[in-house]
């Protein structure tokens, strides 16, 4: 436990530092990050094929999330090279005004200092938080989860060795907690005397857990039990397109579709498309009697399923009658992540994305698109489903703070 607190110490030390580097510096740690990343490629698949061979209890959706391969690893430098090329927000002016007594009130961007994230499966979060953190200023401590142990590890020593091989700051401006004990997230958890905002990036239960221990501030960055509504005047064969691949171009994300609502309307004609679709992809179909009606291999289930972020290829399908409530259901049951309607009704889109309380809301499309990259911030730190301070994809805008910078030629207040 003393290790954890020396890590975090130093890593606030070092913010102070951080926070006044150049873009261009930055920019040339994470570019030798991302080199350094490519050529221990070989080394990272040998660790990771360790979390693999462990991981032998876990689900095929599970182990996918671990899973690092030549084009993954590929992603993670071009992900960390994309954000070099980011435009750099600290330092940003974004308001000034001038008081009556001739003070002048400038607003600027600053890093929140140390950032603590505590993760679960996925080791290119390791590459992807660095990146970010360091981009925006921040120093980061990393605590990843059991399963991604040995490529997490592997991932944070060559970032680390690349940062110190700069020779322009500390390597403890990342650091890893190689800690995978629960005791080793609680004792993380109340450094908030160097870790000024802590986000954890997985499911429910991870969000929780730190949520009832931080003593720090918490972004809450969890799972996304994601909607898709058909309305009555949708286009069937691109809704069903739409769902095939929010629900299987990689189920096991946060943004993959977990609950499918369709129209009364439409549901005797749409729901026997979408679940052949489904069906040959080796999704499983769980749904309500009404649904069941309309295609007789749903397997029923009762209503925990509707809360549900499956990880799976696992689908459950609800019937509603309008959007009135399809929104009600959605408001109801979902972790606030994204969700969508699939219409050719604008009044039924409007009153969908207006009433719908969630990060991110779609028109059309697939959920899938709810991510730092594609939203074009490079990558993301996590999806925050909370509204304060920041909300969605968290890139690195969303890694700074403001504060005041005020000049004057001796006014004083009366």
């Amino acid at each position: 436990m003393a290790d954890i607190e020396k890590i975090c110490a130093l890593a606030k030390k070092e913010s102070y530092n951080l926070a006044t580097l150049t873009a261009d510096k930055k920019n040339e740690i994470l570019l030798a990050i991302a080199d350094e990343i490519e050529k221990s490629k070989d080394a990272i698949l040998k660790e990771n094929a360790k979390d693999i061979a462990a991981a032998n209890s876990l689900s095929e959706a599970m182990r996918d999330r671990l899973r690092l391969n030549d084009a993954r690893i590929a992603a993670i430098c071009e992900g960390v090279r994309d954000v070099a090329k980011l435009d750099d927000p600290v330092g940003e002016i974004t308001e000034t005004f001038r008081h009556p007594n001739g003070l002048e009130i400038s607003k600027v961007r600053v890093p929140l200092g140390v950032i603590g994230v505590i993760y679960e499966s996925r080791p290119n979060v390791t590459a992807d938080v660095a990146a970010l953190c360091i981009k925006s200023g921040n120093c980061v401590v990393l605590r990843g989860g059991k399963e991604a142990i040995n490529s997490n590890r592997i991932l944070a020593r060559i970032i680390c060795d690349a940062i110190e091989k700069s020779g322009f700051i500390s390597r403890d401006i990342v650091a890893f907690v190689d800690d995978v004990t629960r005791e080793g997230s609680l004792s993380m958890l109340r450094q908030s005397k160097y870790i000024d905002v802590i986000i954890p990036r997985g499911g429910d239960g991870l969000k929780r857990f730190v949520l009832e221990n931080a003593l720090m501030p918490v972004i809450a960055s969890a799972g996304g039990n994601c909607h898709l509504y058909v309305e009555k005047t949708a286009d069937l064969d691109m809704a069903a397109a739409v769902v095939a691949n929010a629900k299987l171009s990689r189920p096991s994300t946060c943004n993959a579709l977990e609950q499918l609502l369709v129209d009364r309307s439409v549901a005797k004609e749409f729901l026997p498309l979408v679940c052949d679709i489904l069906k040959e992809n080796g999704c499983v179909v769980n749904g309500s009697e009404e649904a069941r009606s309309y295609c007789d291999y749903i397997i029923p289930c009762d209503e925990d399923e509707y809360y549900k972020e499956h990880g799976d290829k696992v689908l459950t399908v609800y019937i509603v009658d309008g959007v009135k409530e399809a929104v009600d259901r959605v408001n109801n049951h979902s972790t606030n992540h994204s969700e969508g309607i699939l219409t050719k009704d604008e009044k039924a889109a409007e009153y969908f994305t207006s009433k719908v309380d969630s990060a991110c809301v779609y028109v059309n499309a697939s959920t899938r698109f709810t991510d730092g990259f594609e939203f074009g911030f490079g990558a993301e730190i996590g999806i925050s489903t909370q509204k304060l301070h920041a909300r969605g994809p968290l890139g690195l805008k969303q890694l700074t703070s403001e504060k005041y910078i005020v000049r004057g030629n001796g006014q004083v207040r009366k």
